[in-house]
């Protein structure tokens, strides 16, 4: 085998382990959610913007439904879809490179093994996102939103959003 055909084998293991991983993380993610607000699934649409839907009763009784997109985090969060990687590198639909916005889901959860068998969630909302204007943070920027299940539960309003991560994250910069 030639160095060129080894390298491609290798570049082939690691794309399908890291689609492994990530559908693994969808799953500790709805694992997890689910012991919270019990309403949560896996979404069964190949061409969705989002992974899966949290479903939370509000205090009038009315229903609110939460689209996520889940991302494998290590020491980022990539905002960035529509990409293929592993053996299939060829699009097959006319989904191209975008990235998360309010358009597209309301939340990315950024799902990180913080040390074998113990997984954390970053809540990342789409608003903040967009207002960020960047296509990937560093976990070490956005700490206050790991476990932040108020900023979850908020991610559709705007102005809470912005203002506790100003208040919460960049409070840590200054």
């Amino acid at each position: 085998m030639s160095p060129e055909e080894k390298g491609h084998q290798d570049s082939e293991e690691k794309g399908r382990q890291a689609s492994v991983e990530g559908f693994a993380n969808e799953y500790i993610a709805v694992g997890l959610l689910m012991k919270r607000y019990q309403n949560v699934s896996l979404v069964d649409l190949p061409l969705s913007t989002y992974d899966l839907i949290i479903a939370r009763k509000n205090t009038d009784g009315s229903e609110d439904i939460i689209r996520a997109q889940t991302k494998t985090a290590r020491k980022m969060i990539s905002f960035v879809g529509g990409l293929r990687g592993g053996k299939d590198r060829q699009y097959k639909s006319d989904i191209k490179k975008y990235r998360q916005s309010t358009k597209t889901s309301d939340v990315v959860i950024g799902v990180k093994e913080e040390e074998p068998g113990k997984y954390v969630l970053y809540f990342v909302p789409t608003c903040l996102i967009e207002y960020l204007d960047q296509d990937s943070i560093s976990l070490s920027k956005i700490e206050c939103l790991k476990e932040n299940y108020d900023i979850l539960e908020n991610c559709k309003n705007r102005d809470f959003v912005i203002q506790k991560y100003r208040e919460e994250c960049s409070k840590k910069k200054s």
